[in-house]
């Protein structure tokens, strides 16, 4: 009986133990954003995109992995204002670029992680848009309760090649450019 007792005890201490080891951290969705920055021959646009759902998993205050996911009806201009904003963000959720009628979320899942020290870490991880998967590299800064990252994406990796002049000819001033660029803050 006296064994029975010792081994229910460490199984319990075992149990908390790994439980204080290892845990998610959600993100606080009301803090966290995404900034968007693309750019075309003529200039640029920038705009926010807002999370449904994300967490990053801890163990021994390191991170090993995360998952997030954006709401991309949520895809919003923020440098113009009136008909020239909703024409581009309607834009942007058409089929031409993101589809968000069909597509209205994107995915990055956490893949490999390396501590380079300092609270900084090299993430590869898969991006799924439009239904398309491909990995992607970029690093983030985890400071007390909230984390930083910037990340570059080929549009046309994930079938947006909408004004792409790696794919259509004679574009001129009409050139929009492959690669968009996502500032994301998150606030666990």
């Amino acid at each position: 009986m006296k064994k029975l007792k010792i081994i229910g005890i460490l199984v319990t201490v075992l149990l908390t133990y790994g439980n204080i080891q290892s845990q998610t951290k959600k993100i606080d969705l009301t803090k966290s954003k995404i900034t968007w920055t693309g750019k075309k021959i003529t200039g640029e646009h920038q705009g926010t995109i807002d999370f449904k759902e994300g967490y990053l998993i801890m163990k021994d205050n390191t991170i090993t992995g995360g998952r997030f996911v954006a709401d991309m009806t949520t895809l919003n201009n923020t440098d113009q204002t009136g008909k020239p904003k909703l024409n581009l963000e309607g834009h942007l959720k058409s089929d031409d670029f993101f589809g968000t009628q069909n597509f209205p979320t994107a995915t990055l899942v956490f893949k490999t992680i390396q501590n380079k020290g300092k609270d900084n870490y090299g993430i590869t991880a898969d991006l799924t848009i439009k239904g398309v998967t491909k990995p992607t590299k970029f690093d983030l800064t985890l400071k007390d309760d909230s984390a930083t990252a910037k990340l570059t994406v080929d549009r046309t990796k994930y079938d947006i090649k909408y004004g792409s002049g790696s794919y259509f000819e004679d574009l001129g001033d009409k050139t929009i450019y492959n690669d968009f660029e996502l500032e994301v803050f998150l606030k666990m």
